[in-house]
């Protein structure tokens, strides 16, 4: 199989452009799909910008930051760090740690680790095997996680936090959401255009490129990285979204991409959701829709008299 564009050894070939690629236009495909969506989503607006990546040390996170460093390095204003964290999952998140450690040393990129344990005064462990769960682990350790996202990005007073988000997980949050019927939830995605009174700005800037580009650039690109998978996820929903789209994607190229495009879409209605209300955790004051934040809730935490 050949090249497409210049005739030399294809290296991947991709259904819904119907191109085959050699591994420098490989490459250059992915990376300007990821300034595109570094043009759109971050506003350089300030004298310095200040950039925290929550890398878990796996494919999607460190080909983010890698390419976060390869694309932003060498503009002026520019600060990135980058955090770990450690939910508590026996034999899950070592090796992880240990990829990112190593990416940020070669990057010379500021890294720290947070754990649950740290933060909420339990692991993952514990909560699966003391609490009746009701429904996946994903649904306690979703919250917690996303609360310390937000809170290790404050302490730096980052402006954008980076997610390494590709466009099969992006996809499968878009119809979860729509299956559920959680249809503010879907409109406050990221990206985040504005800034929202106690949270950062989530931002995304792999979320047009799939699953399986990320995961050959990393192999191109020599990224050392974290294969493993959390043990709970086999009783996450997402599975079973997982499973919808990649049979629709095999029959309909181009699926994934249309249904973020139709979130996109929609908060260009709604102004990325941003006008609609939201209110403070009684507990930790952080933004919620109810009266206790799932962070606090997932996590045990009580009203202090």
């Amino acid at each position: 199989m050949e090249c497409t564009r210049c005739g030399k050894n294809a290296v991947f070939e991709s259904k819904y452009s119907r191109e085959a690629l050699c591994k420098t236009h490989f490459m250059e495909s992915v990376e300007r799909r990821f300034k595109q969506e570094i043009r759109n989503q971050i506003h350089f607006n300030r004298e310095d910008t200040r950039i925290s990546v929550a890398i878990s040390g796996g494919k999607d996170s460190s080909v983010l930051l890698f390419l976060l460093h390869k694309v932003l390095s060498a503009k002026r204003g520019i600060r990135i760090d980058a955090f770990t964290i450690d939910e508590g999952i026996e034999g899950y998140r070592n090796e992880g740690i240990i990829a990112a450690r190593e990416l940020c040393n070669n990057l010379g990129i500021t890294h720290r680790v947070i754990s649950f344990q740290e933060a909420f005064g339990t692991e993952m462990d514990r909560v699966v095997k003391e609490e009746k769960l009701e429904g996946s682990p994903c649904a306690y350790c979703g919250p917690m996680r996303r609360d310390l996202m937000n809170r290790m990005s404050a302490e730096v007073d980052a402006d954008y936090v980076a997610l390494g988000i590709n466009l099969d997980d992006y996809s499968q949050s878009i119809m979860m959401n729509v299956l559920r019927g959680d249809f503010e939830k879907m409109l406050r995605m990221a990206p985040h255009k504005h800034r929202v009174e106690g949270l950062v700005p989530r931002i995304v800037p792999l979320r047009r490129i799939y699953e399986k580009e990320v995961k050959l650039y990393a192999i191109l690109a020599g990224i050392k990285h974290d294969s493993g998978w959390c043990p709970y996820a086999l009783r996450a929903q997402r599975n079973g979204i997982r499973d919808l789209l990649n049979n629709l994607e095999e029959e309909h190229s181009g699926t994934k991409l249309a249904v973020e495009k139709f979130l996109e879409r929609l908060q260009g209605y709604y102004e990325n959701g941003e006008n609609l209300s939201i209110g403070k955790c009684i507990i930790c004051g952080a933004p919620s829709n109810s009266d206790i934040c799932q962070a606090c809730a997932r996590s045990g935490k009580k009203i202090k008299n």
